[in-house]
């Protein structure tokens, strides 16, 4: 899928200048998630470090370098992430579009301005204002580590320029 729709898996379609995150520890690309519509045009593009053959710590935290959400056009990149000009790279599996949840509890849905995350623990909203842009759980047609029964969550700045990532589980 080469169009700028939202999805899990697959390869990103870049809006502008590809931006593709480094991990921290093993500085190499991290893997493709999803790219998430956002009003205006714009996507975000979710990726975080997963290596097979070596356990990555801190994919959990929104600022530690090992997972990012990529804002375009127009967004910044945090100061926390490291990119390279890589047009394509690791990702999660092939293209899928994502499930909305519709139960009480739902394990998959998107955000938006009436949208609040389902937090398995405490509330970790990067700060006043974040809206929700996805949160992603069980059901995905792959497994990203989210340690026990976790679930991901992606937030986008106040001002939509910036994006951030965090993870919780049981």
């Amino acid at each position: 899928m080469r169009e700028p729709v939202t999805k899990i898996g697959g390869q990103p379609v870049w809006l502008e200048e590809p931006a593709w995150p480094v991990s921290a520890e093993l500085e190499t690309p991290m893997r493709f998630l999803g790219q998430f519509a956002l009003d205006g045009g714009r996507l975000a593009y979710l990726f975080m470090t997963a290596d097979e053959e070596e356990y990555v710590d801190d994919t959990w935290e929104p600022d530690a370098g090992e997972n990012a959400l990529v804002i375009q056009p127009g967004g910044r990149i945090p100061e926390f992430v490291e990119v390279e000009a890589l047009a394509e790279g690791p990702t999660y599996g092939p293209d899928h579009l994502p499930v909305t949840g519709t139960g009480k509890w739902p394990d998959q849905f998107l955000g938006g301005p009436k949208i609040k995350p389902y937090w398995l623990q405490r509330d970790e909203t990067p700060g006043k204002g974040w809206q929700l842009v996805v949160q992603l759980s069980h059901g995905m047609p792959f497994e990203p580590n989210f340690g026990d029964a976790g679930t991901g969550y992606a937030f986008v700045s106040p001002d939509g320029k910036e994006g951030r990532f965090l993870w919780q589980c049981h």
